[in-house]
Order: C-alpha cells, then structure tokens, then sequence
C-alpha cells in the first residue's frame, strides 16, 4: 500500500499493536536536515567538486586515500561531511519520542552525522560509525568531535600519530559491537520500519533479512526492494519524505 493518508493510519496500527519496534534507516533520514546523500542525482558522488574531480567518491572514503594521500582525504572530509551545525528534523525527533514512550527499541542506522542522539535517541547503532568520534590511529587516544575541524592539514597527536574519524570507509570492516547489536535488535522486533534507504548498500542492507517480526513498514521516497515476504495485512509501503510521515504518526 503505498497512498499516504491510508499508509499512515495502517502504520499508526502497526504501531499501537507493537511492543518492540526497530528502526533501520540510511540517508533519506538526514536529506530533510539539509546533509547531502552519496547516490542521488544531487548526492556527492554526482556533484563531483572542482578539487576532486579526477579522484572516484569511493576512493576519497576510503581507507587507502586516508593512509595514501591524508592531505587529500582530510580536505574532502571537511568539506563534505561536516555536520556540525546541522539540526535533527522531524523523522529524529519522532523516532525519539517512540523511544520515550516505550514503544521503539533500537535505531540502527547507516547515517554518520549523530542527529538520532542530538534529537534525543538514547539506543543507537551506528553500523557506518559517526563523525561525532575522532581517534588517534597510532595510540588510540580520543579526541573531542570537532578536533580534525579545528585544526590544518593533517590532524596529528600528540605523539605524532594521525587522528581520524571514527566512520567505516571503504576497505575497513564495519564495527562489530555495532553490527551485534544492530542484529540482536532486529532479530527481536515484532515491528521493524525501513526509511529512507534504498538498501543498496551491503553488507548493511542484508541485516533487515534476520527480521521474523509481525510486522513491517518501508517509508521512502520511491520503491524499495526489501525482499521480506509478508501479507498486506502485517505491511505497509509508504513512499513520501518520512519526516512528514512519522511526524504525522507520533
């Protein structure tokens, strides 16, 4: 079912007939907060910016170009995924508040730019990382969230090693404690909703597949193939902006 004023009311139900819902989303949760996604047509690989425009978007996430060419990484990562002063909206707040009253059990997300917490959710999985943590690679030793911001060039230690972000880029394993929980969540939800991802994206797109709840909501701007198989009466597909919907549903 995928008309909008139907498709809320059925989620609505969904809802109020859940105790353990799980929230799994990728970046059409952030697209409403003004973060750009990666695969759109106005998404960062497709606006290539003048200075990168010879190096593939994948590599300038990657591990290799953060150990290969650090100046280059570091020059695109503040430019491109600064989400500092980037404020949640509705579909954060919403899934906060489904936290609050009990209702929502864990969000798991592929976003890396902390809006869940900033809006108030408290049982975050981050299976891409987050921004919101900085780290020397040599020592360990943590640094505030805006350190590599702050600074010039390479973010260094103080004994000399490089800090990076803690987010997962291209060539590295995603973190394990995350993706655990991520799993553990999902395998115990009697309703999981997908928003804003085309699930595309794997391994984390292949985590939904542990899902063996009642009941199962995609809200996303076009069609998503989930390849779960439940009746109409246990799914609803809504294809609209989700802060829109979930801020009509909470």
């Amino acid at each position: 079912m995928r008309n909008t004023e139907n498709g809320i009311e059925k989620l609505k139900r969904f809802i109020d007939g859940s105790d353990s819902v799980v929230f799994f989303g990728g970046a059409g949760v952030s697209t409403e907060s003004g973060v750009p996604d990666f695969r759109s047509k106005n998404g960062l690989y497709n606006k290539p910016d003048v200075n990168f425009e010879k190096y593939r978007p994948e590599y300038l996430l990657s591990h290799t170009c953060l150990v290969s060419e650090p100046e280059v990484f570091f020059e695109f990562y503040r430019q491109k995924l600064d989400t500092r002063n980037v404020e949640p909206n509705a579909a954060h707040y919403a899934l906060a508040e489904l936290e609050r009253r009990g209702k929502l059990k864990a969000v798991v997300t592929q976003n890396i730019d902390g809006l869940h917490q900033k809006a108030g959710s408290k049982r975050v999985f981050e299976i891409h990382g987050t921004t919101s943590r900085n780290y020397c690679m040599k020592c360990g030793k943590a640094y505030p969230s805006d350190y590599i911001f702050k600074v010039t060039g390479v973010p260094k230690c103080s004994c000399g090693g490089t800090v990076r972000c803690d987010v997962t880029l291209y060539e590295e394993s995603l973190p394990e404690d995350a993706v655990r929980g991520a799993v553990v969540a999902i395998s115990s939800a009697d309703m999981l909703i997908i928003g804003g991802t085309s699930l595309t994206v794997y391994p984390a797109a292949s985590y939904i597949g542990f899902f063996r709840g009642r009941y199962l909501a995609v809200i996303n701007l076009e069609h998503v193939d989930h390849g779960i198989s439940l009746g109409e009466d246990r799914f609803v597909e809504i294809n609209a902006p989700i802060g829109k919907v979930l801020g009509q549903v909470v």
